[in-house]
C-alpha cells in the first residue's frame, strides 16, 4: 500500500509539473530561421529529431529517489535511445556524451547491453578519435572517455584500445595553443572542460604516467583564469562572451555550458588521485558552481537555456539540468556538497527532468548544437541530453544505495 501510495503521489507531482510545462512550451518563442538551420541540421546528422508531435508524456514513471524507479525511467530512456541511435553512431562529441551515457547506465542497470553495444562501436572504429589524421581539438578526443574505461573494465587491459589514445595526447600535449598558427589556449571554450580533462586522468588510471594529471592540472587552470567569472560562480562559454548581455541586459549564461562544467568536474575527480595536491582547487569549483546553480533554479525544479534570462528564454532545458544533477549527486554522495543543503534541489531537479519523458522514452526539450541559448520545440530530442541524463540516473541510484 504504501509502495503504492509513493507511486500515485509521484505520478501527480509530474501531471502537475507536465502543466507548467506545457505552459511555458505555449509561451516560448520559435527558433528563428538561423535557429532552425541548426536543428535541421543536427537532425540530418542523426543527433536526434524535433518533431510537431511526439505523442504522450509518460505516465508510468515516478521520481522517488528509489532503486525501482530510477532503473524503471533510466532503462526506459536508454532503450529508446539504443535502438533509435545505434545505426548511425560516430565519433563526434555529440555521440561520445550518449556513450558516457551508456557506460554508465550499463554500470548502474547491470546490464551489460549497453557497455556491449559501447564495445562493438569502439571496435568498429579501431579505438580511434575523431579526425585522427588531423590535430585534434578536446571535442575530438571526448570519445576516448569510453576507451579508457573498456580498457580498465574487468582487468581487461588490451593495450590496442588505448594506444591511439596515447599516439593522440602525445601529438597534442606539447603544444601550447590549440595548434601551430592559432593563438587559442587548447581549452579556450568552457565545453572543452568535459570532453577532455575526463580523458586525460582515466589515461593516468590507465597507464599510470602522471604526466597526463600534469598537463590537465595546467590547462584547466588556464581555462579557469580566461573565463571564470568569480562574481557570478559561473564561466563564460568562451572569451567573445565576456562583454555580451543578452535581451534583459545580463551576463549570458548558458545552461548547457555550465552543465559541461559541472558534469566535467565530477568525471576528472572520479579519477584524479585523492592526493594530488590541486584536488582542493576542483572541489572548491564544484561546490561553487553547485552553490550558484541551486540558487538558480526555476520553482519547478528546473533551469531554463539563459540562467539568468528566464524571461526571454522560458522553456525547460533537460541537458543543462541532467548535467547539474548529476554534478550535484556526484558531490553529495562523495562528501563534498552538504546533503542537508543538495538533497531537496536534486529531489526537485529530477521531478522537473522526468515531465520532459514522454511515452516511448524520448527526452524532451534538449536545445540543440550550439555555443548560446536558443529556442527549440518542446520535443526536442538529442544525443547528448540523453546522455547526460543517464549520467544523472546512475549517480542517483549510487546515492540510493548509500542509504
Amino acid at each position: 500500500m504504501k509502495t503504492s501510495s509513493l507511486f500515485r503521489a509521484g505520478v501527480a507531482s509530474l501531471a502537475l509539473a507536465a502543466v507548467s510545462i506545457s505552459a511555458h512550451a505555449q509561451q516560448s518563442p520559435k527558433p528563428t530561421p538561423e535557429m532552425q538551420a541548426i536543428i535541421d541540421k543536427d537532425n540530418g546528422r542523426h543527433f536526434g529529431t524535433s518533431p510537431e508531435d511526439a505523442g504522450p508524456l509518460a505516465k508510468d514513471i515516478s521520481p522517488a529517489l528509489s532503486p525501482a524507479a530510477i532503473d524503471k525511467v533510466m532503462r526506459k530512456v536508454a532503450d529508446r535511445q539504443l535502438k533509435e541511435s545505434q545505426p548511425y553512431f560516430d565519433r563526434i562529441w555529440t555521440w561520445s556524451v550518449l556513450y558516457s551515457g551508456f557506460m554508465a547506465a550499463s554500470d548502474s542497470l547491470g546490464d551489460p547491453k549497453y557497455r556491449n553495444a559501447m564495445a562493438e562501436m569502439a571496435e568498429k572504429f579501431e579505438y580511434q578519435p575523431r579526425n585522427p589524421d588531423k590535430l585534434p581539438n578536446a571535442d575530438d578526443i571526448s570519445i576516448a572517455q569510453t576507451y579508457a574505461e573498456l580498457y580498465l573494465a574487468g582487468g581487461k587491459k588490451d593495450a590496442k584500445i588505448i594506444a591511439p589514445t596515447i599516439h593522440t595526447l602525445d601529438t597534442v600535449m606539447p603544444l601550447e595553443t590549440l595548434r601551430p598558427g592559432d593563438p587559442r589556449i587548447p581549452w579556450w571554450w568552457c565545453d572543452a572542460l568535459f570532453m577532455a580533462p575526463p580523458v586525460y586522468v582515466r589515461m593516468y588510471a590507465a597507464t599510470g604516467d602522471h604526466k597526463y594529471i600534469d598537463y590537465m592540472n595546467a590547462q584547466w587552470q588556464r581555462t579557469y583564469d580566461l573565463l571564470w567569472d568569480k562574481d557570478e560562480r559561473l564561466y563564460a562559454r568562451d572569451a567573445s562572451y565576456i562583454p555580451k548581455r543578452g535581451p534583459n541586459g545580463k551576463k549570458i549564461f548558458w545552461s548547457r555550458g555550465e552543465g559541461w562544467v559541472m558534469a566535467g568536474l565530477a568525471r576528472t575527480l572520479q579519477f584524479l588521485p585523492k592526493d594530488d595536491p590541486r584536488r582542493p582547487f576542483y572541489v572548491q569549483q564544484l561546490k561553487d558552481m553547485a552553490a550558484r546553480i541551486a540558487e538558480l533554479q526555476d520553482k519547478d525544479g528546473q533551469w531554463h537555456a539563459s540562467l539568468l534570462d528566464a524571461e526571454h528564454f522560458p522553456a525547460a532545458e533537460t541537458s543543462g539540468a541532467s548535467l547539474f544533477v548529476y554534478g550535484m549527486a556526484y558531490g553529495v554522495n562523495e562528501g563534498i556538497l552538504d546533503k542537508a543543503k543538495y538533497m531537496p534541489v536534486i529531489k526537485k531537479a529530477w521531478a522537473g527532468l522526468l515531465t520532459n519523458i514522454y511515452a516511448d522514452g524520448r527526452l524532451g526539450n534538449i536545445q540543440q548544437t550550439g555555443a548560446e541559448p536558443a529556442y527549440y520545440r518542446p520535443s526536442a530530442s538529442y544525443t547528448y541530453g540523453v546522455g547526460g541524463f543517464l549520467m544523472a540516473g546512475s549517480e542517483l541510484k549510487r546515492m540510493t544505495k548509500k542509504k
